[in-house]
């Protein structure tokens, strides 16, 4: 409880104070706080994606014909695909691991529990394919279980993660293993996820948030060398760093963020692959997507307590510029929620001038800063990251709603589920809930 409560201290001495600093000089001060921030985070993400593409991906050569990279050596990879009630879509998936165009590979699926159909889907598939074996768990022991027992299982030091639902691409598990058997220390690789869920307006957002959010960020965030989680739906793993940092823990709601943490905790490097690509299912309905986001929410802020003792000495410095962008991007929530108290209370009280938030409005140059900068992103985002979707631009149209409706989610999110987490008692064994899993999934 000391470390949570002190976590809680750090979050309000980061980036200036803002919730001290409006109390004591200015309420518009917290408001400049608010505004500017999204606008600082959209130029960092724009200019550290440019920079990853001018440096290294620009000189890629890549097309969908393009042949996968040679592996020296010609290892084994293992695709391990952890499955909880896949009945409906796992049968895409495993064969999508088999088809892979790199020849020596082996497909690991782990029956976690399912109680609709997947146990005997998966026999069948077995049966007909000779480089598939079936796990079967008698018990739903969650998803990092499933994925320990595939590691054991599988004979290969490289491992690919992928979920039960995901359709990867036909060279991914090549290009996602090429980095750790080019480079000793890379501990992991997260590959490049891409929605196919587009039947209504929040799944083509999604299509949108891939690009201009999430793919700006992990390109951004391997440029200053620490990348703050892999892809849950899509990663690899070497075997021998997951040994040495034990695995994913049992007890944590989201076990992409906290063995992302871990293996950089003893200094691994996570390497981005974005031509790792994987085809996702994500929800498409606001109850969905709700309860997805607050699992990433809550996830977060038990890595981020979890890892705080280890925060404080200087051999894991690198690790504190995720820290330090974690901090305060939850210090933002709570300082928009102190922005919105003081102007709701001064509708009805007469506040001191030096707390008093006079409008929620931003002055009209900061209003069109922000704006230009999310249409701006999303252009740069969509240059980038063309090549490996047909027509993207089209989502260009959907994606202008992101702001609006996103943000607001991932607000609401990190308020409730920071607290929660900070206030819980105890931890105990995550297990798997199906997921929504979007209305209509076409192929990609």
């Amino acid at each position: 409880m000391i470390d949570r409560l002190l976590a809680f201290l750090i979050l309000c001495l980061v980036a200036g104070a803002p919730f001290g600093a409006a109390l004591v000089w200015t309420g518009n001060l917290i408001l400049d706080f608010v505004f500017f921030y999204p606008l600082f985070m959209s130029s960092l993400w724009m200019f550290g994606g440019l920079y990853y593409w001018l440096h290294w991906e620009r000189c890629w050569p890549w097309t969908p014909d393009t042949a996968a990279p040679a592996l020296q050596g010609s290892p084994w990879i293992s695709i391990l695909i952890p499955c909880h009630n896949e009945a409906e879509h796992g049968a895409d998936t495993v064969l999508s691991a088999l088809n892979q165009r790199y020849p020596r590979i082996e497909v690991i699926a782990i029956d976690d529990g399912s109680t609709d159909g997947t146990a005997d889907m998966l026999d069948r598939l077995a049966q007909a394919h000779a480089r598939l074996r079936v796990i079967h768990l008698a018990h739903n022991q969650g998803k990092a279980m499933a994925l320990r027992m595939g590691a054991l299982a599988a004979r290969s030091e490289y491992l690919v993660c992928i979920d039960g639902d995901a359709i990867l691409d036909r060279d991914a598990a090549a290009y996602l293993a090429a980095p750790m058997v080019h480079h000793p220390r890379v501990g992991a690789v997260t590959g490049n996820p891409r929605v196919r869920t587009r039947s209504t307006l929040i799944g083509r957002i999604q299509v949108g948030e891939f690009s201009s959010i999430v793919g700006l960020i992990k390109r951004t965030q391997r440029v200053y060398g620490q990348v703050f989680t892999v892809s849950g739906v899509v990663a690899a793993f070497r075997r021998s760093a997951l040994d040495r940092v034990g695995y994913w823990s049992l007890d944590m709601v989201t076990e992409d963020i906290d063995i992302s943490w871990k293996l950089q905790r003893d200094h691994w490097s996570i390497f981005f692959e974005p031509r790792a690509l994987c085809w996702i299912l994500m929800p498409e309905t606001l109850r969905g997507l709700w309860k997805q986001r607050l699992r990433w929410a809550q996830g977060g802020a038990e890595v981020f307590l979890k890892n705080l003792p280890n925060l404080r000495t200087w051999r894991h410095h690198r690790l504190w510029p995720m820290a330090l962008e974690y901090c305060v991007s939850t210090i933002w929530a709570f300082a928009l929620l102190l922005s919105l108290g003081l102007w709701a209370i001064g509708l009805f009280v007469a506040l001191p001038g030096h707390i008093q938030v006079e409008t929620l409005v931003p002055p009209a140059f900061t209003g069109m800063a922000l704006a230009v900068a999310c249409l701006l992103q999303f252009c740069v985002s969509f240059f980038i990251d063309r090549r490996y979707e047909h027509h993207l631009f089209r989502a260009l149209f959907w994606v202008i709603w992101y702001p609006l409706a996103y943000w607001l989610i991932g607000l609401f999110t990190t308020l409730y589920g920071f607290p929660r987490v900070m206030l819980r008692r105890g931890r105990r064994r995550a297990r798997w809930n199906s997921p929504d899993r979007g209305i209509k999934a076409p192929a990609s």
